[in-house]
Parts: C-alpha cells; sequence; structure tokens
C-alpha cells in the first residue's frame, strides 16, 4: 500500500475513532447528570411524604382512561378490575376494541355484564367507525366497551377521546395495570400548575410481582434474565431522561402504557397520527409545536410517582419486535417534525431535546456500529493500542453499570420496595450485561428497523408478542 494512501487511511480512522471516544463520553457524562438528577428528585419527593408535605387535599381533576385493545383476551379482564379498584373518585374507564379476531369483547362483555346501548359518539378527531357500544351498569365507575373496526391503536385511542366525557383523558395499554394511587399521582402536577397539558407517569416491569388491588403484594425481579435487564433498563430510563428533561419542559416522549392528557388541547392539536408507529411520541412533540404557534403558555410533566405496572416482553424475537417498532416510530416522528430541528422558536426542544434524540436515540445504533467497525479495523491494520481500548470500553461499561444499578436502588429505596438479597445479587450481576450486551443486541436490531421505511405499502400493524396472565389478586 503507498504511504499517501496508508496516511490518509490512519487519519480517517483517528478521527472516526476519536469523534467515537467523544461520543461515548458525551453519553456517559449524559447519563451521570441525568440520573444524579433523577435521584436527587426523589429522595426530595420521598422527604415531602415524610414531611406531609404534599398536595393531599380532596380536590379531583375528571378523567377518562382510555384502554385500545387489539387480541387481548389473556389480559384486558384483570387490566379493567385494577383500575376499578383505583383509589380516585371521579372516573370513567373506556376499553376501545380495535377489531380483534380474538375474544377481547366477549371477555369483557362477560366478567362486567354489559349491556349493549345506543349511545351517541361527536368525532373531533378521526375514527374508524363503532360496530357496538356496551356498558356495565353496576360498577364503581362507568365501564364503556366500544367494539370498532380496525384502524391501530392510535385510531383506537382516538375513538376514546371521541367517547370520553372528561376535560382530560389517560392513555394506557391493555396489558398494563395502574398503581393504586397513580391517577392522584399523575394528575398532582395539574392540580399545582393550571398550564399543565400532558403529564408522564413511571412504567415498571410487572414480570415477577403479585398485585392486589392495584398494590403490590410482593415484589421480585423476573426469573427470565432478559426481562431482569429490561427491569433495570426501565429504571434507568426513567429515573435518568424524563426527569432531567423534565426540569427545562423539554420532555419528547410520554409512554403509550401510561400518560395523562389535557383532551381540547389534543384535538385541537388534531389528536393521534395514525400513519405513525411511534404515536405517543408524535403527539407529545405535536403538541409542543401547536401551543408554541398559538403563543400557549403549557408545561409537559412528568410524575415519578405515578407507576405502571407492565409486562416486558421474555423472549429475544418479541422484546426485538417491540424495539423494531419504537425506532421506527421515532424516525417517523422526527421526520414529520423536522422543521423544528435547530429553530429557536421551539427552543429548547428544537435545540436541546430534538437533537439528543437524533443523535443518541436515532442514530446512536448506526454510530455504534461503526464505531465497532472502525475500531476492529484500525486493530487489522495496526493503528490502535489495543490494551488502551479495552480499558476505555470497560471504563464506559463499568461507568454505565453503576450508574444503571444507582437508578435501580434509588428507586427501590424511594417507593418503598423490598427486594431479597439474592435479587440485590441479581441486579448487580446483571447491570453490566445490561449495558453491553444486551445494548449492542438492540443496537443491532434498531440498525436494521428502518430497511423498508420508504415502502409506502408498509402496513401499520399494533406488533403483537406473546401474553402472560398476570400474577393478579382480585
Amino acid at each position: 500500500m503507498p504511504e499517501r494512501v496508508f496516511l490518509i487511511i490512519k487519519f480517517i480512522l483517528e478521527v472516526v475513532n476519536v469523534f467515537f471516544i467523544l461520543y461515548l463520553i458525551g453519553y456517559s457524562t449524559f447519563l451521570f447528570l441525568s440520573v444524579v438528577k433523577g435521584a436527587e428528585k426523589l429522595y426530595q419527593k420521598r422527604r415531602e411524604v415524610l414531611l406531609n408535605n404534599v398536595t393531599n387535599d380532596d380536590y379531583y381533576v375528571p378523567v377518562t382512561i382510555v384502554v385500545p385493545a387489539y387480541n387481548e383476551e389473556v389480559t384486558v379482564v384483570d387490566t379493567v378490575r385494577s383500575l376499578l379498584a383505583l383509589e380516585y373518585k371521579l372516573y370513567e374507564i373506556i376499553v376501545v376494541d380495535d377489531g380483534s379476531k380474538d375474544d377481547t369483547s366477549k371477555v369483557l362483555i362477560d366478567a362486567f355484564n354489559m349491556k349493549k346501548i345506543n349511545r351517541p359518539v361527536r368525532y373531533q378527531v378521526p375514527s374508524k367507525p363503532i360496530k357496538g357500544v356496551y356498558e356495565a351498569m353496576n360498577e364503581k365507575v362507568p365501564v364503556t366497551l366500544i367494539s370498532k373496526e380496525n384502524g391501530g391503536k392510535a385510531d383506537a385511542l382516538n375513538m376514546g377521546i371521541n367517547a370520553s366525557r372528561y376535560p382530560y383523558f389517560v392513555c394506557m395499554d391493555a396489558d398494563s395495570m395502574l398503581q393504586y394511587d397513580s391517577l392522584k399521582e399523575v394528575v398532582r402536577p395539574v392540580l399545582e400548575n393550571s398550564n399543565v397539558i400532558a403529564v408522564g407517569g413511571a412504567v415498571r416491569p410487572a414480570n415477577g410481582c403479585e398485585m392486589a388491588l392495584g398494590r403490590v403484594e410482593k415484589y421480585r425481579l423476573p426469573d427470565n434474565l432478559l426481562a431482569c435487564m429490561q427491569t433495570l433498563e426501565y429504571d434507568r430510563s426513567f429515573l435518568a431522561a424524563r426527569i432531567l428533561f423534565d426540569s427545562f419542559n423539554g420532555s419528547l416522549i410520554i409512554s403509550g402504557a401510561f400518560g395523562l392528557f389535557k383532551k381540547d388541547i389534543v384535538i385541537a392539536a388534531g389528536g393521534y397520527e395514525t400513519s405513525t408507529m411511534g404515536e405517543d411520541m408524535e403527539l407529545v412533540v405535536k403538541m409542543h409545536e401547536y401551543c408554541i404557534n398559538n403563543d400557549i403558555d403549557y408545561s409537559i410533566k412528568y410524575a415519578t410517582g405515578a407507576i405502571c405496572w407492565s409486562q416486558a416482553p421474555e423472549k429475544l424475537k418479541d422484546l426485538c419486535k417491540q424495539r423494531k417498532r419504537w425506532h421506527r416510530g421515532l424516525y417517523q416522528t422526527m421526520h414529520i417534525h423536522k422543521k423544528m430541528f435547530g429553530d429557536k422558536k421551539y427552543a429548547p426542544v428544537s435545540t436541546i431535546s430534538y437533537p439528543f434524540f437524533l443523535l443518541y436515540e436515532l442514530y446512536s445504533p448506526y454510530i455504534e456500529m461503526f464505531g465497532i467497525f472502525t475500531t476492529i479495523l484500525a486493530y487489522a491494520a495496526d493503528l490502535l493500542n489495543p490494551r488502551y481500548m479495552i480499558m476505555f470500553f470497560l471504563i464506559y461499561a463499568f461507568f454505565g453499570a453503576v450508574m444503571t444499578i444507582t437508578a435501580f436502588f434509588s428507586r427501590i429505596h424511594t417507593i418503598d420496595l423490598k427486594v431479597s438479597k439474592s435479587d440485590m445479587l441479581k441486579a448487580v450481576g446483571l447491570c453490566l450485561f445490561e449495558i453491553t450486551i444486551l445494548r449492542f443486541v438492540m443496537a443491532t436490531v434498531r440498525a436494521q428497523a428502518l430497511i423498508g421505511m420508504r415502502n409506502k405499502n408498509q402496513k401499520l400493524t399494533w406488533g403483537s408478542i406473546e401474553r402472560k396472565k398476570l400474577d393478579y389478586k382480585k
């Protein structure tokens, strides 16, 4: 190889490796700052509770809980029962069966002795036609089942908005359960500040938990190692990024598993977008854009104490399908709202949140895969100090693992959950594998997610994963 060509290749590899190192340092710094900020907020909240320095008045914001369901016959009845056990007075439950092919509607009708009714629905946001409306007559709060033609999760959520009676609505998944006090916690920011238009809750994997009337009777980490690593991942994500972005009104996502929204703003913004796989994130970004364009004073908050228990996939193929769908939804949202990027009009969302999601979420799998490839190439060309690189990656992995375990134990301590010594050892032992092996596998999966995205004939689907009946006691 000519010396000049060799020098050019050497220079390119050195630049790429420096960028990759700076990229990892940047992510680690963000992780450190966000976990510290998150832990500080959790301990501050716990201190306020211990000092009884929290809003505890008998005021209730009327809330509609919308549960979109597609082929959820295994879990949907227990989900509704858990919602009926919530310690809240003024709410209603609407389950929207989005053209299920199983007995989702039948098991609900039988379990709650529902009767078919004639109920007019005003279509304020687009949604597929209704096939039938059913109501339970003898429950604590109104429970409504709407059976409709299949249109996807976003379409089902829009139907729930159209049918809702109250000014705020909560969206959640049909395989999830809200903790007994979650509704109180998620509306607290609305009571504290009238400009709050949306509030995100915390999602925790329910695998391995025993629940009774919305309370955790016994908490333990899942036996399934994949679900266990996701528990650590969820705790880091919800403790870290969500709280940090919340501090400057820069949140771009409220999990579709649990979020509260002000209905009139959502309707004015156009409701859920039915052409995207990431309808939850797209709605939040759209609400930012709508409020800024119309000079509306607003804030989007995150409630650390509002907990939703959801099922994490226990099979790798199901997890891969889930993460592919999430990554495609992220791409679609960022593409739809690309005009916001760098526009000072939308700051700080456009100058901090959007670039972060672009660099460390959307492009991260490609950057990481390319960085690993060039590192191998540099080693093969004898342009790399192996001991230095191994030491660097070990430090990065150890640092990430420490942040993960800090987030896990902070969450456990501040919500008064007890874990066994064996679970403590399991969490410590798996945190290193989660930040390295699982992260690398998911990066590979996400890197493949955008293949075929420009195929206009591609049909949006719910994306099915294997459901298990949660360990729920009446």
